[in-house]
């Protein structure tokens, strides 16, 4: 019988815990946090983003619950982490450079001038009131990604998967 999973041959006939660990093996040092996101595909897709990219860690501030279905059952192959607040997530984040993604602050400046450090973790809120003002003023620098077209910014899964990529090109290849 074939693995129905989305998964990469070198995968396919091994339980999910243990692709959970040869994964584990070779993670890349980002972690991903999400803040009040409230559309659950947009958490689920960036969790399946994530996975794609490897990550280390996911943190999941404020609201649980998502839509595991947006993730494509990719959650099982990572770490996620549930915070209830801000506070219980900052703990974990010492000698982090946190890095938000927002367009709605004139502290922003363009994504492509970012220069990433290793140890990063980037933050992404929800698309109507974006990330708090409690956890952009704790972020070390704030990026937006620029549009060009008549919307001023790209749903927040597809930002997630382009400060992904861009940290990637500058950090393994």
């Amino acid at each position: 019988m074939e693995d129905p999973r989305n998964l990469i041959d070198e995968y396919k006939t091994l339980t999910n815990e243990q692709v959970f660990d040869a994964l584990s093996k070779k993670r890349i040092p980002l972690e991903i946090a999400i803040e009040n996101v409230e559309h659950d595909f947009n958490i689920g897709s960036i969790v399946r983003t994530a996975n794609s990219f490897n990550v280390k860690k996911v943190h999941i501030i404020g609201r649980k619950k998502y839509n595991r279905r947006g993730a494509m059952c990719t959650d099982k192959y990572l770490e996620i982490i549930h915070h209830p607040d801000l506070e219980d997530f900052l703990k974990t984040q010492e000698n982090r450079e946190l890095v938000a993604i927002e367009n709605n602050t004139s502290r922003a400046k363009e994504l492509h001038s970012k220069l990433f450090t290793h140890n990063t973790t980037l933050i992404f809120g929800s698309e109507n009131s974006g990330i708090s003002k409690e956890l952009l003023e704790k972020a070390d620098d704030v990026r937006f990604i620029e549009s060009f077209g008549s919307t001023r910014s790209v749903n927040v899964g597809a930002a997630a998967a382009i400060a992904m990529y861009e940290y990637v090109r500058q950090i393994i290849f």
